[in-house]
């Protein structure tokens, strides 16, 4: 790992902006549903009062062990070992459900997930092909890849991964466990790379196999679902006032953020056809400004901003 990747590893992506729509009440109840390493959190917890609480949730127990021994000494956070679709399920047994000044959750993978080989999320390491972001739950991205159809595959790529070749990609891993089990991530990236045409593999800006991994990836942790099921529990789960504060990182995470707060913001009308006040309209959210992206000095020292979209609504 270069020291410019060392350096960037452990940095929270946006982080005057994201705290600056997150931070409202330095005393309120605040909610972190994507802990990762506690980049976002520590910050927060910076400006915190001593009465504030901090919720910090991840379905990665390797997260929550970090987090248990880095904040051992900050009463004001607990941590959750847990998806975030769940947060309001959890808030409830608290009794914190509806009270939440400020909710953020990050959908990007967290660099030690990337940077681990044997977590077998990145094409860049040879490791276990894997990709689970709770290692003790579902089935591994080689247990599906080996067992799924022809069919289910080339949906999958195309879906999730927005790949062109997704169905000579899904016939290449077809005809390879005829004869071998996908066992490493490289076995992998390098399947997709025999699929793609060389003339279209000089063209792009990214390695072959990025689309690929990112769509078994959302497959096998059901990750848009899970953000669809948080977004609905949202609205439940803040204080009037409250933030929702999301970081996307492409355009199928984004595509649902900014079509979930654009609805919520629109309201509805009971009297269909009647012309309203605007008083009279019954939205859920507010929108906060437009989409914010990462200005060229943070990418500078961490590249994997670049990518990142945050969206920022507030509840009415």
């Amino acid at each position: 790992m270069s020291e410019a990747t060392e350096l960037s590893s452990h940095l929270p992506v946006m982080p005057n902006e994201v705290i600056d729509a997150w931070l409202g009440d330095p005393q309120g109840i605040y909610v972190d549903g994507t802990f990762g390493r506690g980049g976002h959190s520590q910050l927060l917890l910076n400006q915190l009062d001593a009465q504030a609480r901090l919720y910090a949730f991840d379905r990665d127990p390797q997260a929550i062990t970090h987090g248990t021994e880095k904040f051992s000494q900050d009463p004001r956070i607990s941590l959750v070992n847990q998806e975030f679709s769940l947060i309001a399920e959890v808030l409830e047994g608290k009794e914190k459900l509806g009270k939440v000044n400020g909710l953020l959750v990050d959908f990007g993978v967290s660099s030690p997930q990337l940077d681990s080989a044997e977590r077998g999320f990145s094409f860049r390491l040879d490791g276990p092909l894997n990709m689970k972001m709770n290692p003790s739950k579902g089935i591994s991205a080689a247990e599906w890849l080996n067992s799924a159809s022809w069919e289910s595959i080339a949906e999958a790529l195309a879906k999730y991964g927005e790949e062109p070749f997704a169905k000579p990609i899904a016939n290449s891993i077809v005809k390879y466990r005829e004869t071998k089990q996908l066992e490493t991530t490289l076995e992998f990236a390098e399947l997709v790379e025999s699929a793609i045409p060389e003339a279209v593999k000089r063209k792009l800006k990214v390695h072959p196999a990025t689309r690929s991994f990112q769509a078994v990836r959302i497959k096998i942790n059901d990750e848009l679902a899970e953000i669809e099921k948080l977004l609905e529990r949202s609205l439940d789960i803040l204080a009037p006032g409250g933030r929702l504060v999301v970081i996307s990182f492409h355009s199928l995470e984004d595509r649902i953020v900014k079509r979930f707060m654009r609805d919520a913001s629109r309201g509805s009308n009971p009297n269909c056809g009647i012309p309203l006040r605007e008083d009279q309209i019954q939205r859920e959210l507010k929108l906060v400004g437009k989409k914010q992206r990462a200005k060229p000095e943070e990418i500078a020292i961490n590249p994997r901003a670049r990518s990142a979209i945050l969206r920022v609504a507030e509840r009415t």
